[in-house]
């Protein structure tokens, strides 16, 4: 078997490195403490309600009725971007039939709350579990999707009668209704903390977490600076710039050699946007932040590229839930400041030191079409995986593909933990 070592990889390829930074990246259970955070934070938590004034709504119509197309090749469909054809289709739907009201019903008909934390505005749903024994659970989204991602998996979460789950669901600062920040340094090691510091406030000193892309990195972080607060970790990802500590001699395996050639030549016909995120964002942000047609086509790509759809996106999705997470980026003018996490990991990615592991319990959920993922004895280097399923369907957007199933995975794991 050929080995190499991490130093011989970086020598044979530069671009399977730069992969590797992409920012992708029950008894115990009856009772749980109370707990407050540290006295130097300050946190204020009050309820919210969704409600997008009427003139903001109307100029997103306007400025849909005036898009300027661009030109296509005949019959290139999806191969150069986002389809003209059927662009042009879901615009006019989202002109005259999308309905932003319904959502924000949907959006409401959970509780929803902004907790100030030392200066910054995070939007959460909060959902009690209702069986006889609920674990604290908080779960995060990624990009290019949003809490919404979450609304068909809640009452899978929150409903059973004998195990369920207390469900925090926030918006990761710089997406939807969370506010932005405006530093340098909000990157998933910093919300890892800003989530602590949430999950103490509700009064859950001992939480499970759950995340997929940026999701999955700020729940590893979460893992390793608290792990005496983490009863697991569940992920359906992990973060594109993981890298455990391998020792200076280590050799890679053919199987992990393989997965970065994979995940190098996938970057390299598919991660521009990656590329373009982790250095000039704010460049791409004027024309994504001033044109719905542009930002909607920006994001719909993704969600047609890394799902489960058989090639067509509608398959997996309704033309309802797709919009609903564009207008949701729109409304809130959140399109740079998402972008802008790309840039914070990269200066701060997911790569372990030599007493760097994470020691709580660790749940995989490995669905077939998801962006490449380390095999297990590649992650099992930097996490403690007790429990790892292969998915029979689904994506990259796991709880909006396959709730179900995620659903039932997350049970799984949590279930059988002591």
């Amino acid at each position: 078997m050929n080995t190499f070592s991490r130093r011989d990889l970086i020598k044979k390829s530069s671009v399977a490195l730069a992969a590797l930074y992409l920012p992708f990246q029950l008894k115990a259970f009856s009772s749980f403490l109370p707990a407050k955070p540290d006295s130097s934070t300050t946190l204020m938590i009050k309820p919210f309600s969704a409600n997008i004034p009427q003139p903001v709504l109307d100029d997103l119509k306007l400025r849909l009725a005036q898009t300027r197309w661009p030109d296509e090749l005949n019959g290139s469909e999806w191969n150069y971007g986002t389809d003209l054809g059927y662009m042009k289709e879901l615009t006019k739907y989202w002109l005259h039939k999308f309905d932003w009201r319904k959502t924000e019903n949907q959006i409401n008909s959970y509780p929803n709350f902004i907790a100030d934390i030392n200066g910054h505005q995070i939007h959460f749903l909060h959902i009690r579990g209702k069986g006889k024994r609920s674990i604290p659970l908080i779960i995060t989204h990624g990009w290019p999707g949003s809490f919404l991602e979450m609304m068909k998996i809640i009452p899978l979460l929150t409903e059973d009668p004998e195990l369920s789950f207390d469900l925090v669901i926030p918006s990761i600062p710089g997406f939807g209704f969370s506010g932005k920040v405006h530093h340098p340094g909000c990157n998933s090691s910093f919300v890892a903390e800003i989530w602590h510091q949430l999950m103490l406030e509700l009064g859950y000193n001992r939480y499970g977490t759950q995340g997929g892309d940026i999701g999955s990195g700020i729940s590893s972080w979460l893992s390793l600076k608290y792990p005496a607060n983490i009863i697991g970790l569940h992920l359906n990802y992990i973060s594109g710039s993981y890298q455990p500590y391998l020792a200076e001699n280590e050799k890679l395996t053919d199987e992990v050699l393989a997965f970065q050639q994979t995940g190098a030549a996938w970057s390299a016909k598919e991660g521009a946007y990656a590329y373009l995120h982790a250095t000039k964002p704010l460049t791409a942000a004027y024309g994504l932040n001033d044109s719905p047609a542009g930002l909607c086509a920006w994001i719909i790509e993704k969600f047609k590229g890394w799902s489960d759809n058989s090639g067509y996106i509608e398959n997996t999705f309704t033309k309802d839930e797709l919009l609903a997470n564009v207008t949701l980026y729109w409304v809130t003018q959140s399109i740079h400041s998402s972008m802008r996490m790309y840039n914070e990991n990269s200066k701060k990615p997911l790569v372990f030191g030599k007493n760097d592991f994470v020691k709580v319990p660790v749940g995989f959920a490995k669905f077939p079409k998801e962006l490449p993922t380390p095999p297990r004895s590649y992650i099992e280097k930097g996490f403690n995986i007790r429990h790892w399923t292969v998915m029979p369907a689904g994506g990259h957007f796991a709880a909006a593909e396959q709730p179900h199933l995620l659903a039932k995975d997350i049970r799984d794991f949590f279930s059988r933990l002591e």
